[in-house]
């Protein structure tokens, strides 16, 4: 099969796929309250071989990025003389690459310490970002009806509201990881307890952040696929919230999280 063929049959079968995407999303939340994902500071050798967390990070976030890319240039509906059905989805893409500009080829390098990323937990990363990007970008130049990302799109309340609500999360997810990476001074191995910005409310302020950057991306395109993806980032982050918190209460003491009135991701609720 060609993979012009692939493709189409994927297109084809595109909300199948959507709803097995978010009824895994339901199943990869459950197990990950039972199961901590070994990356990080959770990290553990019963997830096998580990490799450069800088190379993990690039090689698990680059597919998402580089499929994006591809299915846009490939779309018919992307041309340069049809600005009325190409501006808004050139917009949103945009938009989506920006987090992954920065998530593949700027955060790897931002991070200190020798930490290694187990490379199942990576293989598993990419296929999720590859099926991802067929999510994403088989609505947006594809599947969406023609005429519902017309220009006229970017004045709608559910636009304006989601954009609004996306590069907010966007910038908690930036200004925590930033926090983050400055509690460690050259040559320091060692982990520290944040407490600045969100940090002085949760224990993952960079997960909330993110899923809050989803949440308005689900709402910029109203689309199902937007809300898979939230509900996927969700599923994900939220369970490895609670087990970096529980860590912390290993780490620091159970007591300083408690006097600090910390939660795990969503600030004064959970």
């Amino acid at each position: 099969m060609t993979s012009s063929s692939i493709l189409n049959y994927l297109l084809a079968h595109y909300d199948v796929f959507l709803l097995a995407m978010a009824s895994l999303a339901v199943v990869v939340f459950i197990a990950l309250n039972f199961v901590e994902a070994g990356y990080g500071i959770t990290i553990d050798k019963k997830w096998g071989v580990a490799i450069n967390n800088k190379v993990a990070w690039i090689c698990m976030e680059a597919p998402v990025f580089v499929l994006m890319t591809v299915l846009c240039l490939l779309s018919p509906r992307m041309t340069p003389f049809n600005i009325a059905t190409s501006l808004v989805p050139l917009i949103i893409f945009l938009f989506f690459q920006t987090h992954y500009v920065r998530r593949s080829f700027i955060f790897p390098f931002l991070l200190k310490g020798k930490s290694k990323m187990p490379v199942t937990v990576m293989l598993m990363g990419v296929v999720f970002n590859v099926c991802n990007a067929f999510m994403q970008g088989g609505w947006i130049f594809y599947k969406a009806p023609e005429a519902m990302y017309s220009v006229d799109w970017l004045w709608t309340p559910q636009f304006i509201i989601g954009a609004v609500v996306f590069f907010g999360g966007m910038t908690i997810n930036i200004r925590s990881d930033k926090i983050i990476q400055n509690l460690r001074k050259p040559g320091d191995t060692q982990h520290h307890l944040p407490s600045k910005g969100l940090f002085k409310y949760v224990t993952g302020a960079h997960y909330f952040g993110e899923v809050v950057e989803w949440i308005g991306f689900a709402i910029l395109t109203w689309s199902l696929s937007g809300a898979v993806f939230a509900l996927w980032t969700f599923a994900n982050l939220v369970p490895r919230a609670n087990a970096i918190y529980k860590k912390y209460g290993k780490m620091f003491g159970e007591e300083t999280i408690k006097e600090r009135k910390l939660k795990r991701v969503f600030p004064w609720i959970y």
